[in-house]
Order: structure tokens, then sequence, then C-alpha cells
């Protein structure tokens, strides 16, 4: 969760990503976002996020990211 938490960070220092849990709801990250973070995700953590992951679901918090990342290993 860490090293999830330091790539998120790197992508927007400017979020609080251990608290917040609408990220895609609250209109906080952008579709920019979402493709960068996906790309270091599957690149750090050797997985591969398709199409069918990118539901909001996913994306609104840190917390559910990396349970999805979990899921795929």
């Amino acid at each position: 969760m860490e090293q999830l938490l330091k790539i998120m960070s790197e992508i927007r220092p400017d979020v609080d990503f251990e608290k917040e849990t609408q990220l895609i709801d609250g209109d906080i990250l952008d579709s920019f976002d979402i493709i960068s973070i996906v790309g270091e995700v599957n690149e750090q953590f050797q997985v591969e996020i398709n199409v069918n992951d990118l539901l909001p679901e996913n994306f609104n918090s840190a917390k559910a990211l990396f349970e999805l990342i979990q899921k795929l290993r």
C-alpha cells in the first residue's frame, strides 16, 4: 500500500490519498491522472489493469485500487 500511495502522490501531490474516498465521484482525479496512475501501477506491481477494471469503485480511493491490485495478482 505504501508503494501505491507514493505513486499516487507523485502524480497528484495535492491530494491526501490516505483519507480521500471520492477520487472519481468527487472529480478529484481526471482521465489523465487515471491513465498516469494505471501506467505506473501496471509497471510497478506487474499487473495488467484493463478497460474492464476502469470503474469508479476501483479508483475512488487508494484502498479500493490496492484491493484491485491484490485481486489482479
